[in-house]
């Protein structure tokens, strides 16, 4: 997948993504059957938004007859790790420690997790294998 610099989404067009990063590709009708089902959301909001994100790079359309196909041009971790550094900018100075702090005060990190972050810090921030 293309990646991209910054990639900042808004709660719905997360869950619109989350469609297409499971399915690979789908139709406007597929994201709208299940948006729709979740969310109320009417298929031509749906083609809405699509044809949005397509305008700013993020999914790729193709067209089959007279329906509309589109995949993810961005994977969830790129547009995790640019929402998180957005995150991380505006209201932590980029400072990743005062991150962590915070979500250890507010209990958001339970004491078990804190030595899965301690593995992960050792191994430089890579997934365990």
């Amino acid at each position: 997948m293309a990646r991209t610099k910054d990639v900042s989404l808004s709660e719905l067009q997360i869950a619109l993504m989350r469609v297409l990063w499971r399915l690979g590709e789908a139709s406007t009708a597929d994201v709208a059957a299940e948006l729709g089902d979740a969310r109320g959301l009417k298929h031509t909001t749906v083609a809405t938004l699509l044809t949005r994100l397509e305008k700013r790079g993020v999914v790729a359309q193709r067209r089959d007859g007279r329906q509309l196909f589109y995949r993810a041009l961005v994977d969830e971790a790129d547009v995790r790790r640019s929402m998180v550094g957005d995150l991380l900018g505006a209201l932590f100075g980029g400072d990743a420690r005062q991150l962590v702090a915070h979500l250890v005060q507010e209990s958001e990190i339970a004491p078990g997790d804190l030595a899965k972050v301690r593995r992960r810090l050792a191994r430089g921030g890579r997934d365990e294998d």
